[in-house]
């Protein structure tokens, strides 16, 4: 029976290890909210688990009241889930944070140095004109 228990809690720990590295990783709000509604399902199978071991019936109304809230939790998620807009909510990995920003300044790099050429260009047909009509 003791190595039944092991197991089960091994495994429990590890199914929570691991949803909650999804839950950090992401990257998206639908990953994080399944990785959190599986660690509340681990945690009512954590106390089921206490409960079969002990020969505990009290702990029924605590496993009922969880359920319901990782229930109520992952509709409620899922209901503002589907109405986001695309991309919205994502949160990005450090390259792509990098990737945008340095696309950001090459942008404004660029454009500067158009707006150096051009004044370049209007001050050097001013001076043309200016020239040209004395």
């Amino acid at each position: 029976m003791i190595v039944v228990v092991i197991v089960s809690a091994v495994l429990l720990a590890g199914a929570a290890a691991m949803a909650l590295i999804r839950a950090e990783k992401g990257p998206s709000m639908l990953d994080r909210t399944i990785a959190l509604d599986i660690v509340v399902s681990v945690l009512v199978a954590a106390i089921a688990l206490y409960a079969a071991v002990d020969r505990r019936a009290d702990v029924v109304p605590i496993l009922v009241v969880l359920s319901l809230v990782g229930f109520i939790g992952s509709v409620t998620i899922s209901r503002f889930a589907s109405v986001e807009p695309e991309g919205e909510g994502r949160v990005r990995t450090r390259e792509e944070i990098a990737a945008e920003e340095a696309e950001r300044i090459r942008a404004e790099e660029e454009a500067e140095a158009e707006r150096r050429a051009r004044r370049a260009k209007d001050a050097e047909h001013s001076g043309k004109d200016t020239g040209e009509g004395h």
